[in-house]
């Protein structure tokens, strides 16, 4: 049996002559292709018309086969053998191995006629590797691997991000400051997180995600690390710094859409883009529980240092394995780029915004208006959750920190499930622009619903329980209007994102700021109300005006 120059036999004579200068060529196989080898003209061996394989083989398998390659001592034809790994078989019923003394090798008109003897044998061999398989990571598909690094690195955005709100307790008694103080640096990290949304999403779209998240990392981790430093040099550089930290994690959600848009194919961007956001939640749940061991043993300042130089171990992982787009990887199979692109071409980075284009369609203003309506929900809950815990289910303030874990893990569990249904619903043949308006609706009105729970509530228990569901169903959101920036312009994830986010931002700053007002004023009750309009508010913009078509190209 011979493909492409080699041999797997049980029983074969081999005859040697003298001055003989042979070629061989297999016959046709039973899926019409033929195996060709041409041998240098010195390269000898005749077979003959006697191959088998043995009988027990009925099927495809793996395993050893003994591998002969012909070479030429003078003019002396001889065989070197050696194991060859994980060559597959099938079985075979009979073949003929056709071969012609001449003195040069065999021509294009030999393979020809043996492409017309059809049905004169049955495949023997296919070609295998003469490498041992490679180990199950390297298996891995690419395009989770960048799903993971991502992950990681938005898990690394959340720790570094609430470890203020734990350290803030003992740095306000060691520096002597006030409320409005500590209220204002809390403030600062959104002065530069609100600067780069925008411009974040412009730099993705148009130098590549692996550039800007890389970036990103890099410069929040170091605005992390410099933080103690800052607050013992005064108050206005604790400002800078922390403003810093915001501009850095301000481009990370518009460069992650980027990325993931050019690396997953819709069939799986729901599950893709609720695992990355899920390392957010699962970030602050490591961020809270962490941050309080930390200090209590080395010093506030530790928090710092430990979470910020994780960033640099990241960053190494990112630099090795991350692309921008599936056609930058040299590495990537042929298989797995086939099945990313479906079948198009991708495209270059974009060199100009199309801005007018972008601000004059309906479903892009869908997309900003339901993301403000979501945050603002969202951002009070987060917020405020812990004092409503304090002042009206009356929980002390280590009570109130265990919960408000809860909803964070809550979040990370639904945002997956929503996922894998929204991914599930897509395979089966439902539109995208309908399970991105069912699953934007559960994050909407699954909230709306939990809230407007909470005046009937007896025990602290049931008015947990809603909070968590609220949030669980809130997470449904990442299938819903998380997804779509990829839905209608690719091309345009970055800018999509960004501007969306900027409105979600202003949100949560404003919807904070509103409840305070409002509690000075009224009651729980209506911070509730407040959300839930905006919730059918959202409800209503989204399912009227959004798509899950392309419009942006």
């Amino acid at each position: 049996m011979i493909s492409a120059g080699k041999v797997c036999q049980t029983e074969q004579s081999i005859s040697y002559g003298k001055g003989e200068r042979s070629g061989i060529a297999t016959a046709t196989f039973a899926h019409r292709s033929i195996f060709y080898q041409k041998f240098h003209s010195r390269m000898a061996i005749a077979f003959t018309s006697r191959f088998s394989c043995s009988p027990s083989i009925q099927q495809r398998s793996v395993g050893r086969c003994e591998c002969f390659s012909c070479y030429s001592v003078g003019n002396w034809s001889q065989l070197s053998r050696r194991q060859c790994l994980h060559i597959e078989y099938v079985k075979v019923n009979r073949m003929r191995a056709y071969y012609k003394s001449e003195e040069y090798d065999i021509t294009e008109a030999a393979v020809d006629s043996l492409k017309s003897a059809e049905g004169s044998a049955e495949a023997v061999l296919v070609e295998g590797n003469l490498q041992e398989t490679s180990p199950w990571w390297q298996q891995f598909p690419k395009r989770w691997v960048i799903v993971l690094l991502c992950f990681m690195a938005f898990l690394l955005c959340n720790m570094d991000r609430v470890n203020m709100s734990i350290a803030i307790l003992p740095m306000s008694q060691e520096f002597n400051w006030n409320s409005a103080t500590v209220g204002l640096i809390q403030s600062s990290f959104f002065w530069g997180y609100l600067m780069t949304q925008i411009i974040g999403g412009i730099w993705a779209d148009k130098l590549g995600g692996k550039l800007v998240l890389g970036f990103g990392v890099v410069w929040w981790s170091a605005a992390t690390i410099l933080t103690p430093i800052a607050a013992r040099l005064g108050l206005p550089f604790l400002l800078m710094m922390r403003a810093f930290m915001g501009i850095g994690e301000g481009v990370a959600m518009p460069a992650m859409n980027n990325i993931l848009s050019k690396w997953i194919p819709v069939s799986e961007r729901s599950r893709s883009l609720a695992l990355v956001y899920s390392g957010m939640y699962l970030g602050s749940v490591t961020g809270l529980a962490f941050s309080p061991i930390l200090i209590h043993k080395f010093g506030w300042p530790s928090v710092f240092y430990a979470f910020g130089s994780l960033g640099s171990i990241w960053f190494a992982l990112w630099l090795r394995k991350a692309y921008s787009s599936p056609k930058d990887d040299p590495d990537l199979c042929a298989e797995e780029k086939k099945l990313i692109l479906g079948g198009s071409t991708a495209k270059e980075p974009v060199s100009v915004i199309p801005w007018k284009l972008i601000l004059s369609k309906a479903p892009v203003w869908a997309l900003i208006v339901s993301h403000f309506c979501h945050n603002w929900g969202t951002f009070i809950l987060l917020t405020w959750m812990p004092t409503y815990y304090n002042q009206v289910l009356k929980f002390n303030l280590t009570e109130s920190g265990l919960f408000c874990v809860l909803p964070w893990l809550t979040m990370a569990v639904f945002a997956n499930i929503g996922g894998w249904i929204a991914d599930t619903l897509v395979s089966k043949g439902l539109s995208i622009t309908a399970v991105r308006k069912i699953m934007q609706s559960i994050g909407f009105l699954g909230p709306a619903f939990f809230l407007t729970q909470l005046s009937h509530v007896r025990t602290p228990a049931m008015a947990v329980l809603c909070m968590a569901c609220s949030q669980g169903s809130d997470a449904f959101s990442q299938s819903g209007l998380y997804s779509n920036h990829q839905d209608i312009g690719p091309r345009y994830a970055g800018v999509l994102l960004g501007l969306s986010n900027t409105a979600g931002v202003l949100a949560g700053v404003f919807g904070t700021a509103a409840t305070g007002y409002i509690l000075q004023r009224g009651s729980w009750d209506d911070v509730f109300k407040v959300a839930v309009v905006l919730y059918i508010i959202g409800t209503l913009v989204w399912n009227i005006f959004s798509t899950g078509e392309k419009i942006l190209d």
